[in-house]
This record gives C-alpha cells, sequence and structure tokens, in this order.
C-alpha cells in the first residue's frame, strides 16, 4: 500500500485567483471528488485535496497529469464556499472556471495511458488464450471484477482498483466508437484485434449499474473452425437421420435450446454440408459466427433498420435454395420462416425452448396456424453444450449404488427399450471425477461436448400437431417410438 506523506493544510484563499487556462476539472468532478487544482507550472501541478489518504484518486490523477503532483490538504468547508461563490459567477479574475470542465479530455488522456492500454489489452489476449466466449469487466462496491466465461461457466481472473475502472471503461468505448461521456444509457459497439496473423473480432455491451457499468465483450475468432456435423457430439442414427433430412428440398429445420447451448454451430455444420455449387444459400445473422465459403451471408443491423424480417422479405426475390434465419425472436418472422419453407426453401432456424416438442407450442404461440407446422416442420432439435473432463487430471473411481440405479432407470425409459441405438446406456463398472491442473486451470473440465434430442416428421406427428395434441401427448408418443430424450443422451456419453 502506498505510504501517504504528511501533507501540510491550507486556504484555499492563499492560492487565489486560481489557475484559468489550467483548470481541466469540471464542477461536477470538484464536488465530487473534493480535489481541485490550486497552481501549476512548467514542471509541476499543486492539487488541494480534502482526503489525502484517498489513494484511488491519487492514483487516478497520477495517470493524467504528467507533471510532479504537489498535494495540500484543504478543507471542504472552504471548497464548498469556494465552489458556490463559482456558481454565483463572481469575476475570472478572482474565479477560473467560467467554462466547464472537460471531462472527456481527462478520460481521453487517462484511457490512452500506457498501463491502461496494456491492462486492456493483456485482458484480452489473456482470454483469447484461455479460449474464454466473454470477457466480463464489472464494478461492485469495493472493487471491479474480471471474469471469463470458459466452457459456458464464469472464472474470476482478477480484480482492479475502483480508481481504474472509469480510466479501462474509457478505453474499451474508444476501441468500440462508443461515446465515453455517456454513463447512463447502455451501449453497443464493435472492434477487433490482431493476434499472429488472426483477427478477434468483438462484440462490446456496456449497461449502468448501480455501482458504475458492467461491460461484457464477446469474443468472436472470424478464422474459427467450423466443426464438421459428425463431430459436433451428434449419435451415430442421429446423424444418419439428420442427414436424410438435409436432403429435401423444403421445410423447416429448427435447433432449440438456450443461449449458449450451440445452436448456431449446429445449424452452420449442417450447411457446411450442403452442396454449395449447385445451390443458392444465404443466411441472416447477429452476428457472424463462422465464415463460409460459397454461402451468402448478412449481418444483422437494427440501427439502420436491416433486421431479419426486413432482409428475409428481401433475399426471398434473390432466388435462394436455402436460408438460415439466425433466430426467429417474433411472430412476423415465424411466419416469413413458415411462408418461405411452404414455397419450395429449406429453412433453418432457431428457437429458445427446453426441448424439442416444445418447438409446436412456441411457434402456436407466436400466431402460426397448427396445419401450416404440420406441413413444413421437419425436425426439431434440442441440445444443450455440457463441459468434459480435464484428460490430464481427471480421476477414476468405483460407480456407487445410487449411480447404478440411476444407469438402470434411465435403460428402461420408453425410448430406449428396442430402440435402434447400437447400445443403450449400460451400466459402466468405472467412471471419473474432476481435479484440476495447470492444463486445466485448476477447473477440472476442458472443452464442451454436444447432448441432444430431436424428432423428425412423420404422419402421426402431423395428425397430432392439427389436431391441437398437447405437448404431454406428442412427447408421449415420441418416446414410444423411440426418442432419446437430453438426459438419457447425457448417461449415454458418460465415459
Amino acid at each position: 500500500m502506498e505510504m501517504i506523506e504528511e501533507i501540510d493544510l491550507v486556504p484555499i484563499l492563499d492560492f487565489l485567483p486560481l489557475p484559468n487556462k489550467n483548470n481541466q476539472y469540471s464542477s461536477e468532478f470538484i464536488e465530487t471528488h473534493s480535489v481541485i487544482v490550486l497552481k501549476t507550472d512548467d514542471i509541476s501541478v499543486t492539487i488541494g485535496i480534502c482526503k489525502p489518504e484517498n489513494i484511488e484518486l491519487r492514483e487516478t490523477l497520477f495517470h493524467f497529469h504528467d507533471k510532479k503532483i504537489i498535494y495540500k490538504q484543504i478543507n471542504h468547508d472552504e471548497l464548498i464556499e469556494y465552489l458556490g461563490k463559482l456558481h454565483g459567477g463572481l469575476d475570472d479574475q478572482k474565479l477560473y472556471a467560467s467554462s466547464p470542465v472537460n471531462e472527456k479530455l481527462l478520460l481521453d488522456r487517462i484511457a490512452n495511458d500506457a498501463p491502461i492500454i496494456n491492462f486492456v489489452n493483456s485482458t484480452i489476449i489473456e482470454g483469447i488464450r484461455k479460449r474464454a466466449s466473454d470477457i466480463h469487466i464489472e464494478a461492485f462496491t469495493d472493487t471491479v471484477k474480471v471474469r471469463y466465461r470458459i466452457d459456458g461457466v464464469l472464472q474470476i481472473a482478477g480484480k482492479i482498483s475502483p480508481s481504474m475502472f472509469p480510466a479501462v471503461s474509457s478505453r474499451i468505448k474508444i476501441m468500440s466508437n462508443l461515446n465515453i461521456m455517456e454513463r447512463r444509457l447502455p451501449q453497443d459497439g464493435r472492434t477487433s484485434v490482431h493476434l499472429g496473423g488472426d483477427t478477434q473480432d468483438i462484440r462490446v455491451s456496456i449497461v449502468p449499474t448501480a455501482r458504475g457499468e458492467s461491460i461484457v465483450l464477446r469474443l468472436l475468432n472470424r478464422k474459427s473452425t467450423l466443426i464438421r456435423l459428425d463431430k459436433i457430439g451428434l449419435r451415430n442414427e442421429s446423424l444418419i437421420d439428420i442427414r436424410k433430412i438435409l436432403k429435401t428440398p423444403s421445410g423447416l429445420v429448427l435447433a432449440t435450446g438456450p443461449t449458449g447451448s450451440g445452436k448456431t454451430t449446429t445449424l452452420n455444420s449442417m450447411l457446411r454440408e450442403m452442396d454449395r455449387e449447385s445451390q443458392k444459400i444465404i443466411t441472416i445473422e447477429d452476428p457472424i459466427e463462422y465464415v463460409i465459403d460459397g454461402i451468402d451471408q448478412i449481418q444483422t443491423n437494427e440501427a439502420i433498420g436491416l433486421t431479419f424480417t426486413t432482409i428475409l422479405k428481401r433475399i426471398l426475390r434473390q432466388d435462394p435454395n436455402i436460408i438460415m434465419v439466425g433466430e426467429i425472436r417474433d411472430s412476423e418472422t415465424a411466419n416469413l420462416c413458415i411462408r418461405a419453407a411452404l414455397t419450395g426453401h429449406l429453412v433453418f432456424s432457431t428457437l429458445h425452448t427446453n426441448d424439442a416438442v416444445s418447438v409446436i407450442d412456441r411457434l402456436r404461440d407466436m400466431g402460426v396456424e397448427p396445419f401450416m407446422i404440420a406441413a413444413v416442420l421437419k425436425t426439431s432439435m434440442a441440445q444443450r453444450l455440457v463441459r468434459k473432463l480435464c484428460p490430464d487430471c481427471r480421476e477414476k473411481r468405483k460407480v456407487s449404488s445410487a449411480e447404478k440405479r440411476l444407469f438402470r432407470e434411465t435403460g428402461s425409459m420408453p425410448g430406449l427399450v428396442g430402440s435402434k441405438l447400437p447400445a443403450r446406456p449400460c451400466i459402466p463398472e468405472y467412471i471419473y471425477d474432476a481435479v484440476g491442473c495447470d492444463s486445466c486451470d485448476g477447473t477440472g473440465y476442458h472443452g464442451r461436448t454436444l447432448i441432444h434430442e430431436y424428432f423428425s416428421w412423420d404422419e402421426e406427428i402431423e395428425r397430432l400437431i392439427v389436431a391441437g395434441a398437447k405437448h404431454s401427448e406428442i412427447k408421449a408418443y415420441l418416446l414410444k417410438k423411440g426418442m432419446v430424450t437430453l438426459f438419457a443422451d447425457g448417461l449415454i456419453k458418460v465415459k
């Protein structure tokens, strides 16, 4: 901790008139931090401070001023009296600052200071190195937390002093072409960094909070390698069925699940299987996560009215065979996708539901007629991404009696009895526990894999949808038919 030298208590009146041209603090800044410039020359600046023990404030001022700083303790009541006279409009010969503080200049200079630049850059680089999907920088009461989302879980990366946060926030806003003075409204922006020949796009979201701001950086690598469909974690019989569906000329293919469950990756892996030479494929995305040769990819931009629905209406005139809509968010988008599928297009999209069957209810809620759903829906696949144990430190142990019972009960589920699975979830003798090592940063996990459930169209599904059957009725039929649930698929993949 920085040592506080003994600082003389001085009256502000001894320094009147205060420097006019060199003042860089606004009345708001002075009132908030109880600090003011008393004197300045070519080599030093004398600052009056009510609380010289405020190390965080002094660190901020150190980053701002490029001169030696001499501190003088001042009385808070005198400062308030002085500010009252300042606002009362006394003669500029005695009081400076008839012009407002250039707080933007203050933030600009601090944000472009080398230590701040180095901190922001190193935070991003370390996040990329650790395979983070998002970086969170959040102000709390007495600290600022930096966290990385790795394999779907937030992990503490470090903490910084609250006095650094305005500079860090301003630096990120400058990088993203955002307004550094705006702290009352949410802001969204974009930036990019270049690392070893790769370009890392960064989507920036900043929202005001009770204690400051919450900053989230979404890391998007332009050269992300798209995973092949047979490598994303599908069981073999699922892969065979999905590939058959991809050969149909028209219809609706849906991936469903919560945010971050890998839906976009799944759809892009499906598109990668398509014949891109003989078919026109257009995607509408927010953002474009994978660049795929042979496909026309369009980025939405709501700021200029370039929304999913706006683009979808226009691209139907582009003579496409296959259309991918990043997400069905509203009734208009849902109905446009259905109509596109009815008019001879193969349409891919995503929804947010808990299981595969719930997409039917969701589309109904969006105003899509049941007979239209039944006419176009080819498959619905619900999915989750689950963490995999680190292969370098996982620890082998015997399966407990409770775990054996769980495997036994799952193995007798309707969807598994008599199903076409090559191997039902047999009861293993050993399984592994997470431990933690240097390879996985002590978490015990490294990477994720897919668990899924899906159903494909048949005449009975069509009849049930048109008849307005309940979710439970449709699911009971699918389980009897042999659908493997998310939970069962997870147990199948336990190794």
